[in-house]
């Protein structure tokens, strides 16, 4: 049986151009993202997320930039729409709180295609990079 589900999330972006890309258990690297929880809206789960993946609090919305769907990396069962949110912020230290991402780095925007793992996300950047 299929569970389709939805996720939301961002792309932060600071004053250098530079888009926080988080790890995802050790293994792969994606956009801050995450489960919309009870009574969440697709923004409010964004903004927990992008805090727990990367410790960024202070998150100026600019605008949605829009949704696709795509299968999980380790779970070809469970297709779910991704929804992502564009956000700005000032360069700060990042310092995940989940403990399932432990990692989270600052990428010029240029170069955040070449470090997202699966081909989804990555066709999903390269699409809307001119709009950040």
């Amino acid at each position: 049986m299929e569970n389709k589900s939805t996720i939301a999330g961002g792309v932060v972006i600071n004053e250098y151009d530079e888009v926080i890309v988080v790890n995802q258990r050790g293994g792969s690297w994606s956009l801050p993202k995450g489960h919309i929880e009870n009574n969440e809206t697709e923004l409010e789960a964004a903004i927990r997320e992008i805090y727990e993946e990367s410790g960024v609090k202070n998150l100026e919305l600019i605008k949605t930039l829009g949704s696709y769907e795509r299968y999980g990396l380790y779970d070809q069962s469970s297709l779910k729409t991704r929804t992502i949110f564009l956000f700005k912020t000032v360069k700060q230290n990042l310092n995940p709180i989940d403990s399932d991402n432990p990692e989270a780095l600052w990428i010029h925007k240029d170069k955040v295609s070449e470090m997202l793992t699966h081909p989804k996300d990555k066709e999903f950047f390269l699409k809307i990079l001119k709009e950040i």
